[in-house]
């Protein structure tokens, strides 16, 4: 093998140059994406709906690894995605990465104690709505320029099926979202790649406090006997989004270490 051919770590998923946007980048998933993506070498700003003092330290973050990084806040649900798109493209005169991340927050705090009508409402504007008219609105600044990536947040449960009243509703939103990116990167094609990923057992804010039958049930399902990490997520994103995937569009790809069930 020449030394041409040979990649090495810091050359594999190299991002130098360009520029990403991530929402719901304030905390946890979308938090450990915006820091991956800036280690990769893009520039990134940082979306928020209300945390501006959460989203500024990932800014501060990212801006000690020498890139360049924004914080924007847009709070959703909203009537008005393709204004914040065109806001987040004249930052630096163009994006060439889009994260869908953005989603509300049921299991933990206030919105835990709504009312099953109420979540649904919630996952439907903020989770389906907001994935879908930010990447219509991003789609249309892409592929003038012939170039770009969208990824967007699933749920690897959601296609097969899992019990509870939570399940129900996280399904109905996150399959709504998987089947949307598979319809979108054919209309993105040969320009615009679009793909899905579908983490399992993540452990963000609820996972760091559900009950101990829960942490069982984590081991119990995973064949991997560990629960998922925001990096882990974050590394799989940063290769989607990278040339090294330049032949990968329209999938939905599970980082669930494993389960079937």
């Amino acid at each position: 093998m020449s030394e041409e051919t040979v990649l090495t770590g810091s050359a594999f998923a190299d991002l130098t140059g360009k520029r990403a946007m991530v929402t719901g980048a304030s905390s946890g998933i979308g938090r450990a994406i915006a820091l991956e993506l800036a280690r990769a070498g893009a520039d990134v700003i940082v979306h928020y709906a209300r945390s501006a003092a959460a989203a500024n330290e990932v800014v501060k973050e990212i801006r000690g690894l020498n890139r360049r990084s924004e914080s924007l806040g847009f709070l959703l649900p909203s009537n008005d995605h393709s204004s914040f798109v065109e806001t987040a493209w004249k930052v630096w005169d163009g994006i060439d990465i889009w994260v869908n991340n953005a989603g509300v927050d049921l299991l933990t705090g206030s919105g835990a104690k709504l009312s099953f009508s109420e979540k649904l409402n919630q996952l439907w504007h903020i989770d389906v709505e907001g994935t879908v008219q930010f990447s219509k609105a991003i789609l249309e600044k892409m592929k003038p320029v012939q170039q770009g990536v969208i990824l967007n947040i699933g749920w690897d449960q959601a296609d097969r099926g899992m019990d509870g009243e939570s399940a129900e509703l996280f399904s109905t939103a996150k399959n709504a979202i998987m089947g949307f990116t598979r319809s979108l990167a054919l209309n993105g094609a040969p320009d615009v790649r679009v793909n899905c990923i579908a983490p399992g057992w993540i452990q963000t804010a609820w996972g760091e406090q559900v009950r101990d039958e829960w942490q069982q049930r984590v081991i119990r399902e995973t064949p991997l006997r560990r629960w998922g990490l925001p990096e882990d997520i974050a590394r799989l994103a940063r290769f989607l989004v990278s040339d090294e995937a330049s032949y990968i569009t329209g999938q939905v790809i599970n980082a669930n270490g494993g389960a079937i069930r």
